[in-house]
């Protein structure tokens, strides 16, 4: 089963908004380098929502060459065209991808009944390992642990869960439905220890981005038993969590920081309409990365 840290990667971007693959090569070796334990291309972070399936196809062919197996390769093939997301999921699985993950379909906010209908539909037209997206804040429903148990029980390629929901108790409340059957990670960045305490698999989730190797080394702690230094890199994590606090949106901002970080060139923007931080918010954030870096 899948465990540990998972980076759900920026996609850079040109000024012109097209992908920036040399940067993105980059970062994906600077995450890889780190030792995290997985990436994941295309999800919210990634911009999922503004990448047309033909050119996420071209990326995702380039993504696949350039990790090679050097970690494990998540893709993020979610939609509201459940055809179009199966095509991409059969797409992904075909260039040797490890899983899959798909969220739920935004919008409408889909009923239980629709969500296990959409999504059985999905796994029985794909080989592909699928990783549940739950996401409540941007799809207006929510992947409780009746649905979940339900979908993993008639699709054994449904592999695991990213629970993106501000709640110990809903991660693990699933964790204690399915845990034994599915990987279960959190969404929040924050809930690393809390999610393995109740017998998770980790995290996905954004800053590590900016700071792998906290990750890496927390997982390691942990996984070694070391439990109070997993929690001295979790209390780290932890103040950090105010780097979402700063810019109009999040992915800008956790762009900008792994700029500041890197030193690179970097384009910081995503694909328009978005605001610029501000030198003030700029400044902000390289204070709280010197902090959480110190």
């Amino acid at each position: 089963m899948l465990k540990g840290t998972i980076s759900p990667s920026i996609t850079p971007m040109t000024k012109d908004g097209a992908i920036d693959y040399g940067a993105w090569g980059d970062h994906l070796d600077r995450l890889m380098n780190a030792g995290i334990h997985g990436i994941l291309i295309f999800g919210s972070i990634g911009e999922l929502y503004s990448i047309p399936a033909e050119e996420e196809k071209t990326a995702i062919a380039w993504a696949c060459d350039h990790v090679a197996g050097r970690t494990a390769l998540l893709v993020g093939t979610g939609g509201n065209d459940v055809r179009e997301v199966i095509d991409l999921t059969n797409f992904t699985h075909a260039r040797g991808a490890n899983a899959t993950v798909i969220v739920s379909p935004f919008y409408f906010g889909p009923s239980p009944d629709f969500a296990i209908e959409y999504f059985a539909k999905v796994a029985g037209s794909t080989e592909s390992p699928i990783i549940l997206y739950n996401f409540p804040d941007r799809t207006g429903s929510d992947l409780n642990a009746g649905i979940v148990e339900k979908l993993a029980k008639a699709n054994p390629n449904i592999i695991g869960v990213k629970d993106t929901i501000d709640s110990i108790a809903h991660n693990r409340t699933l964790i204690h439905a399915v845990g034994d059957k599915l990987s279960i990670f959190s969404g929040f960045d924050e809930y690393y220890v809390s999610n393995r305490i109740a017998g998770g698999a980790g995290v996905i989730s954004g800053l590590t981005n900016i700071v792998p190797e906290i990750f890496v080394a927390m997982h390691e702690a942990y996984e070694s038993g070391d439990y109070a230094g997993a929690l001295a890199f979790a209390s780290r994590i932890s103040g950090f969590m105010r780097l979402y606090a700063v810019g109009d949106n999040f992915i800008h901002t956790i762009k900008t920081a792994v700029r500041l970080r890197t030193g690179s060139d970097m384009f910081t923007g995503t694909r328009e309409p978005y605001l610029s931080l501000t030198g003030e918010e700029v400044d902000r954030l390289r204070n709280l990365i010197d902090e959480v870096t110190a």
